[in-house]
């Protein structure tokens, strides 16, 4: 799913079977002026263009099969084009001056104009894996290389009218950190207190949201409640910076680079917008709603945003930004956990067992295991290596947890179709309940499911780097020999390999000589980090200081006066759409009737 939304094939046509739900009274009207009965000459027809129809992200949202031309859409709204052109209309607000303001010494300096913005961004892991096996270096030293890029003096801030930056670059693995603490309390508390059906499913797949939303709504439940990483980022920037340094947040301007086209839609999502935290009653509709996430872009529309501007992304340092250069966070808590300095490193790396796509399920799992000292855990592949089967086996033999991942549509479908409720039979006076179509059930057996759209997962999501675009820009990216050993039948595939060992490499010790005594170093891939600042007892599960998100997440609530249960978690809503449907004649508007003809006949529209 997350591969079709690519700007590279687009197609305008739309089939009568699967009808866009976008209303036929919006779409343009013809001129008023025209006389029906006047009949004219051809020469003296004069031709006029219409006006092209209008789809926003919300409609392709509320449709469950293809909107027209969804992939102009979202390129259009959501591009690096639509970077660069924020970048240019609106002057940068200056976030120093607003903190000196908060402290009484902002004398001798004016007030910035109204329509300034703050510009921040947030980098998933998966990108920096992309970049770093497009230009043969680590995953940290591509982190080093993109906010090089979006923040540092040779980066966008050398073109353009304002030579606007981005102010901060997160890390949206701080974010993810969070999410997994959060998510193994809520599989917890799902078998303790039975608060949702087993399995709890992940939900920080957009594809495969969207997927359940339109077309599966009996999933619904299962579904965690849990934002993905890009959202949570999202709001928590808008909220911390708007209330500590007093604007609004339609004043701070969110870019993330993701790793698929699929994100482009989460973020146009209306449960991710400040009206869902900010406001009691979020139904209310006297102010705009602004997004969490203003702007997604995928890690080849970067390179499209750096050659946009002229810049070498290999031409740039990849090392961190100088204290010059970096601007203070306005909270010091939050600061120092989105911005570890101190980087106490864990001699394991990432385990490759987590998989590629945050490593959920491996938390939950590794946060059990903690719970039941003695079990360990057994790791089973199923009917292909998109699905495999997790247990957690006590030191009895005794199993005290399923838990799977299915990867890939084919996979997710077969998922579903075990999850269905099953059908009382219309046999009469038969009291049996007959089994859901194509499975045996036994999916409910499972505590917890992780499930993304994309086969391999997210580093092999749609917006990532392809060996042909690798291959277009060898000379400034890799050897010849390394380009070479990708290309072939498995290029894509020996392609996503390299970009597997980026994604799961630990930080090397050549990696460590790029660090600068006293300077932050927010772009790593590793997680659970100390910052000199915890209390006398910590608890690390799987690499992540639990103690140290606990706390955070403490003080981010306290802050904005927030609970977190309005800030972490979010909701879904079943889709209702008549596209696939039949329908009688008798309740066809005429543009359906119209269509269901030109259908029959072979035409189309």
């Amino acid at each position: 799913m997350s591969a079709i939304l690519s700007a590279d094939d687009l197609n305008d046509f739309i089939s009568p079977g699967v009808a866009c739900i976008k209303p036929v009274e919006t779409l343009p009207k013809q001129d008023d002026d025209v006389n029906p009965y006047e009949v004219t000459t051809e020469d003296k027809l004069q031709t006029k263009n219409p006006a092209p129809a209008s789809i926003s992200l919300t409609d392709c949202l509320a449709c469950s099969g293809c909107v027209t031309s969804a992939e102009a859409v979202l390129v259009s709204l959501q591009s690096h084009t639509e970077v660069l052109n924020t970048l240019e209309s609106y002057p940068p607000l200056d976030v120093r001056y607003l903190i000196n303001k908060q402290i009484g010494l902002a004398n001798g300096h004016g007030s910035p104009p109204s329509n300034a913005k703050v510009f921040v961004a947030s980098v998933s892991p998966q990108v920096r894996a992309s970049l770093a096996a497009t230009y043969g270096i680590s995953e940290r030293r591509a982190g080093f290389m993109i906010e090089q890029f979006l923040s540092g003096s040779q980066g966008l801030r050398i073109g353009g009218q304002h030579n606007n930056r981005f102010t901060y670059v997160v890390d949206t693995n701080r974010a993810r950190e969070a999410c997994l603490v959060l998510g193994a309390e809520e599989v917890a508390d799902s078998i303790i207190a039975k608060s949702k059906p087993k399995p709890v499913l992940t939900s920080a797949c957009p594809g495969w949201i969207c997927y359940a939303e339109k077309t599966h709504p009996h999933i619904l439940p299962h579904l965690s409640a849990l934002k993905s990483p890009q959202a949570l980022s999202g709001t928590l920037l808008k909220s911390v910076l708007s209330k500590t340094l007093g604007i609004h947040p339609s004043q701070i301007w969110h870019l993330a680079i993701m790793p698929c086209f699929d994100k482009k839609l989460e973020a146009s999502r209306e449960e991710l917008t400040d009206r869902w935290w900010r406001h009691s009653d979020h139904t209310d509709t006297s102010a705009s709603p602004v997004r969490d996430v203003d702007c997604v872009i995928t890690s080849r529309e970067l390179l499209s945003l750096a050659s946009a501007r002229g810049i070498q992304l290999s031409s740039l340092p990849c090392r961190p930004l100088s204290s010059v250069e970096r601007t203070p966070f306005p909270d010091p808590h939050v600061s120092r956990f989105l911005f570890p300095k101190e980087r106490q490193r864990h001699n394991q790396e990432q385990n490759v067992t987590a998989g590629s796509s945050g490593g959920y399920l491996y938390h939950i799992l590794s946060t059990e295991q903690w719970r039941h000292p003695g079990s360990t855990i057994s790791v089973q592949r199923g009917r292909n290596a998109d699905v495999v089967e997790y247990s957690l086996v006590a030191p009895t033999g005794q199993a005290l947890m399923k838990c799977a991942r299915y990867y890939g549509f084919r996979n997710i479908q077969n998922l579903v179709r075990k999850l269905k409720p099953a059908r009382q039979s219309k046999l009469p006076g038969a009291a049996r309940r007959m089994n859901p179509a194509g499975g045996s059930g036994s999916a409910s057996d499972y505590a917890y499911v992780e499930v993304m759209a994309c086969p391999g997962g997210c580093t092999n999501g749609g917006g990532q780097i392809k060996v042909d675009d690798v291959i277009e820009t060898v000379p400034q990216t890799r050897s010849q020999d390394v380009v070479n050993s990708v290309v072939g039948p498995q290029s894509q595939k020996e392609w996503l390999r390299l970009v597997d060992e980026a994604y799961y490499s630990a930080d090397s010790s050549e990696d460590m000589e790029t660090s600068e005594e006293g300077e932050d170093v927010p772009m790593t891939n590793g997680i659970g980090y100390l910052n000199g600042h915890e209390k006398a007892e910590q608890t690390i599960i799987n690499g992540i200081n639990t103690t140290e998100v606990h706390d955070f997440l403490y003080h981010w609530s306290r802050l904005v006066n927030i609970p977190v249960s309005k800030l972490a978690y979010t909701t879904f809503r079943e889709v209702d759409s008549d596209v696939g449907k039949n329908k009688p004649a008798s309740k066809m508007s005429d543009t359906e009737r119209i269509a269901s003809i030109a259908g029959l006949s072979g035409g189309g529209w």
